[in-house]
């Protein structure tokens, strides 16, 4: 459980900024590229990841309907449009998350399916959707052949040099 809104606001900007590690490493012929036909681009995941925070997330905890635009081109086009529209979504986002007590925490919500749930659990949800996306995101900067930071810091043959020879046989 989520346990106070200062240490969720920490840890979701910290999510945030590793999935923002891939559009550092993209160039516009990037954003509109799809691993197949009629899968989401680059851009269109950024737009629905931002959008979602802001528009979905973000309302449904004050106790509002969600408000999603969708994740369409118009939303924002090239490289810097699209960092202002994520960059903009998120700040909103942040504010609204720090307005919530840590009572808050608890009372319920009501998703855009009409579930009520505990705030606590929505948020987490907002988490577990983001690293879905980001994952997509990584492998998809890898099929472009863009080098992405590690997303916590080592890359596999890092933490192998790192580990300790097992001393079972």
């Amino acid at each position: 459980m989520l346990q106070d809104i200062p240490s969720f606001l920490a840890y979701w900007r910290n999510a945030r900024s590793r999935t923002v590690r891939v559009l550092a490493a993209l160039e516009a012929g990037d954003l509109n590229w799809v691993p197949r036909p009629g899968a989401f681009s680059f851009g269109d995941l950024f737009r629905h990841l931002a959008g979602l925070e802001r528009y979905m997330w973000a309302e449904n905890v004050q106790g509002r309907p969600s408000t999603y635009p969708g994740h369409g081109a118009s939303l924002a086009l090239g490289l810097p449009e699209l960092q202002a529209y994520l960059d903009r979504c998120h700040a909103e986002s942040l504010a609204i998350f720090g307005r919530l007590t840590d009572a808050d925490l608890l009372a319920p919500c009501t998703t855009p399916a009409g579930a009520p749930m505990p705030t606590w659990k929505w948020l987490r949800a907002m988490a577990e959707h983001e690293a879905h996306h980001r994952g997509q995101l990584y492998l998809m900067a890898s099929l472009r052949g863009r080098s992405v930071a590690p997303l916590f810091g080592l890359t596999e043959a890092q933490v192998i040099e790192a580990s300790q020879p097992d001393s079972k046989p």
